[in-house]
């Protein structure tokens, strides 16, 4: 057997057996296969694409191409959620904690944000002290103890995705279903957990752009993960304007802060309610979604969520007297809020623009490495449907230099858009598959 034969037949459209993808997936993870070789095979896939199952033996070959983690030690039934990337997208700093109060054990591994896109665990480390480097043994000792971890990605868990994405990236071959349900799923069933929710936006200021490729993209996950046994759902959402109020790591900490003490922007606890009550579902924790959400709205509102947050972020060494004020998070040296500059209805806020407004401000990476500030960001003070009198506030910048504020300010001032007339606030869950 040879790579080049391999990357002919899907070339030419011929169907690859389970034991080309092993070879292929095998030779490139131990470098017998080159980068050339292997960046030939993924643009004829993203040419050609790949049946469901060539799909999901590509998924277990780079699953197993590393450590395979057994929860089923630690507990009968562990949850996870994925979301696929977005603006002010704090979710799993609420659905974590707050699923875990039920007694349902959510383990997590996340990454860091590159792009437009936060990541997680850039978000946690706002917290001085917290810990996201955890060793096996401690991801595990976490989740067994408190039922709640969430850690940096360990490099033995699905080697060969972290070299595919990698390739993917400098050569334009990321835009791939087959591809990135792979990428996405092989870690999630490398993690060990029994149930997933994946969390998929649509809109500008996520990877897929319109709805029925989201729709396309969940199906063949779930077609995956349910064909090696685990349960999976999809909750796909709106992200043509960003998720909640806050953008930019401390302040968007604050903001789930917030909501899991009962407050928070509706949008956003509607959704962390909607992916965990989703998980609480497949877990056997509720028989129906409204069941389970009507459960998880009273774990926030009466305190027990908040409690569980408190205990794990302790556990994972963050700050507990940070926890207690808030105000000791990172803090911008700028804070300015700027008005809305006329009256009138917001017609749109461009997810996209906010989130490349954030990174330029110093709150995200142009490429991995980069250095982050965690102070600096944007809170809003309006939503798509909102309407505002001139002079009303409509965002609040947190800035580490006056020129990086006005910078901001131009472009945000350029994202928002306006209308006379009334405009209808737009539906956040756009549909739920499984």
């Amino acid at each position: 057997m040879r790579a080049i034969d391999i990357i002919a037949k899907t070339r030419d459209k011929q169907t690859l057996t389970d034991e080309d993808i092993k070879f292929f997936i095998q030779g490139y993870t131990k470098g017998d296969i080159p980068d050339y070789q292997a960046s030939a095979w993924c643009m004829a896939v993203v040419l050609n694409g790949l049946s469901k199952a060539e799909t999901t033996a590509l998924t277990l070959q780079i699953a197993h191409s590393g450590e395979m983690l057994d929860l089923h030690q630690i507990a009968p039934f562990v949850v996870d959620k994925h979301s696929t990337g977005g603006v002010g997208d704090k979710t799993s700093l609420v659905v974590a904690p707050l699923v875990a109060a039920t007694g349902l054990p959510v383990g997590k591994m996340s990454g860091r944000g590159l792009g437009f896109s936060g990541g997680t665990v850039d978000k946690l480390e706002s917290f001085s002290g917290f810990q996201v480097s955890l060793s096996t043994e401690q991801f595990l000792a976490m989740l067994k103890e408190h039922k709640v971890v969430i850690s940096g990605q360990s490099v033995d868990l699905a080697p060969a995705d972290g070299k595919f994405y990698a390739l993917r990236d400098v050569t334009a071959t990321v835009e791939s279903m087959p591809l990135i349900a792979a990428s996405i799923m092989s870690k999630k069933i490398a993690s060990g957990a029994d149930a997933i929710v994946l969390d998929v936006k649509v809109g500008s200021g996520a990877f897929m752009r319109n709805l029925q490729d989201a729709i396309t993209l969940s199906e063949l996950m779930i077609a995956i993960g349910r064909g090696v046994g685990r349960k999976v759902a999809a909750v796909i959402s709106d992200m043509n304007q960003p998720l909640g109020n806050a953008v930019g790591n401390a302040l968007e900490v604050k903001e789930a802060i917030a909501t899991l003490q009962g407050n928070g922007p509706a949008d956003f606890r509607e959704h962390c309610l909607t992916v965990g009550g989703k998980m609480i579902e497949l877990g056997g924790k509720a028989p129906t979604l409204q069941a389970a959400k009507a459960q998880l709205a009273d774990l926030l509102d009466n305190g027990t969520a908040w409690g569980k947050f408190k205990e794990w972020i302790i556990a994972q060494g963050g700050s507990e007297e940070e926890l207690d004020n808030p105000d000791l998070l990172p803090a911008a040296p700028i804070v300015e809020t700027v008005p809305a500059p006329r009256s009138g209805h917001i017609a749109g806020i461009d997810a996209a623009e906010v989130g490349k407004t954030c990174v330029a401000m110093g709150g995200g990476r142009e490429k991995k490495g980069d250095p982050i500030d965690y102070s600096v960001g944007i809170v809003h003070h309006a939503k798509v449907g909102d309407s505002l009198e001139a002079g009303n506030p409509l965002l609040t910048l947190h800035a580490n230099s006056a020129e990086s504020l006005a910078a901001a300010k131009a472009r945000l001032l350029t994202a928002i858009t306006w209308s006379d007339e009334p405009v209808e606030a737009p539906p956040h869950t756009l549909k739920i598959i499984g």
